[in-house]
């Protein structure tokens, strides 16, 4: 007898855009799939975005182990994915209770009869993958038990947010403009706070291809006369550290990432999750590195991302519960918007936010272009240099709607898109990112300029890691107190109202292109210290 099956809300797939199908995948190639189960606990998760609850330090935050026992799957639910799996053919690899994860090996032909799913190879003129379309089946006993499935397609999800300019003499030269900047003079523009250097705090990478090399990272530092940190590579799945040895490739993204981060916050540990440029991957690392009792990173550095129109509903759904997650452990989470203007690099005509900067759980990071000397800032506007020099992403989220309660004063603007429901505005500030005005790092043994929103979340994340130690606690989900503080603290943000990302205007106040603005470091710390100061 034939057993009843259901779909998977929101798991349907296309064929990427250009994509060709060359025909059915290698029955007998072996493949990982991970399942994204249901909590044990029938208690939500806090509501961790209420805009009434703006002091992120007074919130209780669960250690890891806690967080686990209360909100983790359920081992009876395991038990019943491994009864399917067995039935099938399918082993079972890593069980992450935590992360709500179960991992499932086996061939292509076995989950083609698992899943419901025909797996065919595309051709792509970025490279080809093995695709599906339509959506994912389960056995009807496992409905509401699985809630995705991921891995049957491995298509590239994300793409970096980075812009180059290339070195000149064998040195760091000016841009066009005649600026480039070290990340702490960057630093010393929005007046961060120079009494700590993040000691005691650890700051999660989270890349999705490339590598570094410890000689680069020792000289660099060395060269811009900074400690180094100390710098640890995690692997996830089976992405390692894999430096490709092209400055135009991933190791661009990863040498700026822990650059930025590091210049910025020397005393931190700096550990780099390595994991598959894929939806399963991605989505691996980022639980890998929320969930990691070893490190035990406070805040997240993510400058990966894509449109949101490339990504399934259940992955973005379930991405967002992981963010949500880092939130209740105190775990901030900083994420690069994008570098395509408000089209995010779609040519349909709409507006398009980059994912998974538009989680409403995260601190979505734009771009600015930044002329300054010292710590006095002499001019800053939104970031657009073309269609071929990039500008910040920014916009309306189409998926997450309505947009979150600590939005509700932020006066949004209508999405660009005729008909569109109000949504989640992206991003919630912002900092440099103009490669006209970018940072100075080092990659494969190069010095050279990168600019792009990829720097910005870095940049972010290092601030956090100084509040953190100077607080003594993590600060965790920061954006209701940060609209708030915007609001009621003169002077806390600097406001970009000049310039433009496509379909988007800089204005008084939040705007899509640079939200809420560039931070004062030291204002943005002493509110935090005088709020932390009123409780006791």
């Amino acid at each position: 007898m034939t057993k009843k099956r259901v779909t998977i809300a929101g798991s349907e797939r296309t064929p990427l855009h250009g994509a060709r199908l060359v025909g059915p995948a290698d029955p007998n190639e072996p493949l990982e799939v991970t399942l994204l189960l249901r909590s044990a606990s029938t208690t939500a998760l806090p509501a961790l975005e209420r805009t009434g609850n703006t002091k992120p330090h007074e919130r209780p935050h669960l250690s890891r182990e806690e967080f686990a026992a209360r909100y983790g799957a359920d081992p009876k639910d395991v038990a019943k994915v491994e009864a399917f799996a067995h039935e099938y053919g399918l082993g079972v690899g890593n069980v992450h209770l935590a992360a709500r994860t179960v991992v499932l090996v086996g061939t292509v032909e076995a989950m083609n009869g698992a899943f419901g799913v025909a797996l065919q190879m595309y051709d792509h003129p970025s490279g080809g993958y093995r695709g599906r379309t339509g959506a994912v089946e389960i056995p009807a006993e496992l409905e509401g038990i699985v809630q995705a499935v991921f891995g049957l397609d491995n298509r590239p999800q994300a793409t970096p947010h980075i812009r180059h300019i290339h070195e000149q003499a064998g040195g760091w030269h000016a841009s066009r403009q005649g600026v480039s900047y070290l990340p702490q003079q960057v630093a010393r523009l929005y007046a961060y706070p120079t009494t700590v250097n993040g000691q005691g705090e650890c700051i999660g990478i989270i890349e999705l291809g490339g590598g570094y090399k410890p000689s680069d990272l020792k000289t660099y530092f060395r060269q811009i006369g900074a400690k180094e940190p100390q710098i640890g590579a995690v692997s996830v799945g089976g992405a390692h550290n894999q430096p490709t040895g092209d400055l135009n490739g991933p190791d661009g993204e990863v040498m700026l990432d822990i650059e930025v981060a590091g210049a910025i916050a020397p005393g931190a540990k700096i550990a780099v999750y390595f994991c598959e440029n894929t939806d399963a991957g991605f989505l691996q690392g980022i639980t890998t590195a929320i969930h990691d009792t070893v490190r035990k990173p406070s805040v997240i550095s993510i400058s990966w991302g894509g449109p949101e129109a490339s990504w399934t509903a259940q992955a973005m759904t379930a991405y967002d519960q992981a963010f949500q997650a880092a939130g209740a452990m105190g775990v901030t989470v900083t994420v690069a918007s994008g570098d395509s203007g408000s089209s995010d690099g779609v040519d349909d005509g709409l507006a398009h936010v980059d994912f998974p900067a538009s989680s409403p759980h995260v601190l979505a990071c734009g771009g600015t272009r930044l002329l300054g000397s010292g710590a006095t800032i002499s001019s800053e506007t939104v970031w657009n240099d073309g269609a071929q020099g990039g500008a910040t992403g920014g916009g309306i989220s189409a998926f997450f709607v309505p947009p979150p309660a600590y939005q509700a004063h932020a006066n949004l603007p209508p999405s660009a898109n005729p008909g569109a429901k109000p949504g989640r505005g992206v991003p919630d500030i912002a900092g440099d990112a103009d490669p006209v005005t970018g940072y100075q790092v080092r990659v494969d043994g190069q010095n050279t300029v990168i600019g792009g929103t990829s720097a910005v979340a870095p940049l972010w994340a290092g601030l956090v890691a100084l509040w953190n130690q100077s607080l003594g606690k993590p600060v965790g989900f920061l954006n209701p107190w940060l609209y708030a503080t915007a609001e009621s603290t003169t002077g806390a943000v600097h406001d970009i109202t000049s310039g433009n990302n496509g379909a988007y205007h800089a204005r008084p106040g939040w705007d899509a292109c640079t939200g809420l603005g560039t931070a004062d470091g030291a204002k943005l710390q002493g509110a935090l210290v005088e709020k932390v100061s009123s409780e006791t």
